[in-house]
């Protein structure tokens, strides 16, 4: 049966025709666009796409803030038979955008104002390039350039001059097997690649997805994610489109501070009844809730910690097992929800039933924190080669620590590093088998061969399966540390609890490259240091300071050690024996962290290979060492 992403939005709006699509905010409201009004200016656009000389099979690039544009855009591009290639905002380096473009095979770029300056200045590297339509009106266009209003205009003709059975044409011979994306992934480990995702897999995707959450037409989302990162892309609007639900997205600020800045406000004003998540957006969230609740005194802080700990105890770590004694607290916990974080829950809009967390695993202390306030964070696993949703905790099931249930119909295996499936309750490589499995890696068959095999997935992560039916990921296969004896271990856990155990410690990444002991690298929270500092009027500027806050980096790694506070959280041959101090953060920018806020470790090592060495000496194992001194200073 035909199932594309074409069928999936005529189905939709055949359905749905009055109901409210999109939301957005360009001067002073939300202004809804119905799904009949989509449909519009999806047939206006992809007319003039198909009156421009767009065949099918062509891809086109789409870099752009999340809107409107985006996804009619996209929706467009597949009535003219067209392939998308979503290309990430925050990629600043001409040389990341460069490459996709030509890897890609682009023939035609979408792009709003703000981002038609990344395309300059490469454009002329890039002759392949017919037509680049920018999205909002600009003052002058360039060679090869052409306004979005000018594609309308065309489209309108071609509409006039066609029938709609003419213009139907390409979108209803696209088949399951065609392409719909190529995104490219900023990987943890290597290189991008360019993962082929066709309308069959996102459709199957959906209508896996839907066996883990129930939502109607009456629901909201605000997309906070980019656009192209495909766990927006997928749960974000084609799920919410599917049920002829609405999806607002982020009002578009004149700097990325300033979008970032209207979340909160467009939380409030759309009032949303799940959002998306990554764990730094949730992190972000809890510090401004704390904030909020400081600001109001001592003793209402006392009052948030009490009702926190007493909703935490009724909710446990799971639903699975909610009875007992936690029942008794039942009267309490309405009564802190009425005094407390029903006013908490209102800073979300006062809908919000829960968040979704991809990416990077989350801690379970903050699934506590969330759960306590009402507003339960639940932990999915996906990634782009399976059109993201793998499985995902949710109202009806959860349990803290894991990745939920499976979605349906998915076929998974565990197994050992010889590919051999491994019994439930032990640990080894997650393989997948279903219809949302990508198509290949783009021109790129040796990697293609190595990921999928006889249908299945090898994802490169590390997980087991719980007799509860519940997925535990425990981090990335691909990247686990191999210790000189040979013994394999993942360091994300480490990494994780070093940070969220310690105010002192921003990022921290651990390496053993099968070395006599674990080193990590470690990005400090100054403003905490210099704070800590002050108690002894000590600042950073003296060496005397310096070596203090070193010491107290070490303290912190200590608590996981023999008689430290977190004492048996992990096997103590796997923690750090020592660690260098970097002076800069990983970031985006620098492509150390990659859009879901991942850290790219292959990038990491090449960037601090010296440093790394250098801990492996006599000198630079000494925790006061020169380099870190150095690092501090800066």
């Amino acid at each position: 049966m035909k199932k594309t992403l074409v069928d999936l939005f005529e189905s939709s709006v055949q359905k749905y025709a009055n109901n409210t699509f999109l939301l957005e905010k360009t001067k002073k409201e939300f202004e809804p666009t119905t799904y009949a009004e989509v449909r519009k200016e999806v047939y206006r656009l992809g007319a003039g796409l198909q009156a421009l000389g767009v065949k099918k099979g062509d891809t086109i690039a789409l870099l752009s803030e999340g809107r409107n544009m985006w996804v009619i855009g996209e929706l467009a591009m597949f009535y003219a038979g067209a392939v998308n290639v979503p290309l990430s905002i925050k990629l600043e380096e001409s040389n990341d955008l460069l490459f996709r473009l030509k890897h890609g095979e682009v023939k035609y770029v979408m792009v709003s104002g703000t981002q038609l300056k990344k395309i300059r200045l490469i454009k002329n590297e890039l002759p392949a390039i017919e037509k680049i339509i920018v999205f909002d009106s600009m003052d002058s266009y360039e060679e090869r350039e052409i306004s979005l209003a000018e594609v309308q205009k065309m489209g309108d003709e071609f509409l006039s001059t066609h029938t709609e059975e003419e213009f139907l044409k390409v979108a209803r011979s696209i088949e399951n097997d065609d392409y719909a994306t190529i995104t490219y992934t900023s990987g943890t480990t290597a290189d991008p690649k360019g993962v082929v995702l066709t309308h069959r897999n996102y459709t199957a995707n959906v209508e896996q997805s839907l066996t883990l959450v129930d939502i109607d037409q009456t629901w909201r989302t605000l997309i906070i994610l980019p656009l192209d990162h495909c766990f927006a892309h997928v749960v974000g609007f084609y799920i919410m489109m599917s049920v002829g639900a609405t999806a607002a997205t982020v009002q578009v600020g004149r700097t990325p501070l300033e979008t970032l800045k209207n979340i909160p406000l467009n939380i409030r004003e759309v009032k949303p009844h799940f959002i998306l998540s990554v764990p730094a957006l949730a992190k972000t969230f809890k510090k401004n809730i704390e904030q909020g609740i400081r600001a109001k005194g001592k003793n209402v802080v006392r009052l948030f910690n009490i009702g926190l700990r007493v909703k935490q105890i009724y909710y446990g770590d799971s639903n699975l097992d909610f009875k007992g004694v936690r029942l008794l607290l039942k009267p309490l916990v309405s009564l802190f929800d009425k005094l407390i974080f029903a006013k908490v829950r209102e800073n979300f809009g006062g809908e919000l039933r829960f968040f979704i967390g991809g990416g990077a695993l989350l801690d379970k202390d903050l699934q506590k924190f969330y759960v306590g306030i009402g507003i339960p964070m639940y932990q999915g696993y996906g990634l782009s080669e399976a059109t993201p949703v793998i499985s995902s905790n949710g109202p009806e099931l959860y349990r803290f620590g894991s990745s939920g249930k499976l979605v349906k119909p998915l076929e998974l295996k565990i197994c050992d590093s010889e590919g051999k499936e491994l019994p439930v309750g032990q640990e080894g490589e997650i393989v997948i088998k279903g219809e949302n499995v990508m198509a290949g890696y783009w021109k790129n068959p040796e990697s293609t061969a190595e990921t999928v095999r006889n249908g299945y997935l090898y994802t490169g992560d590390l997980g087991y399966m719980s007799k509860e039916g519940l997925l535990y990921v425990k981090g990335r296969f691909k990247s686990l540390l191999i210790s000189s004896d040979g013994e394999k271990y993942s360091p994300e856990g480490i990494e994780e609890a070093l940070v969220e155990k310690s105010k002192y410690i921003d990022q921290v990444m651990l390496y053993n490259n099968q070395s006599p002991f674990t080193i990590a690298l470690i990005v400090p929270n100054r403003e905490q240091l210099l704070r800590k500092l002050s108690h002894k009027n000590l600042t950073l500027d003296t060496e005397e300071g310096r070596m203090a806050a070193l010491k107290k980096l070490e303290q912190e790694i200590s608590k996981f050690k023999k008689g430290g506070e977190f004492e048996g959280m992990f096997p103590e041959r796997w923690l750090p024996s020592s660690f260098a101090v970097l002076a800069e953060p990983f970031t985006e920018q620098n492509q150390m962290i990659n859009s879901t806020m991942k850290m790219v470790r292959g990038k990491i090592e090449k960037a601090y290979k010296e440093r790394i060495d250098y801990v492996y000496t006599a000198e630079g194992k000494q925790l006061l060492n020169k380099e870190n001194l150095a690092a501090l200073k800066k």
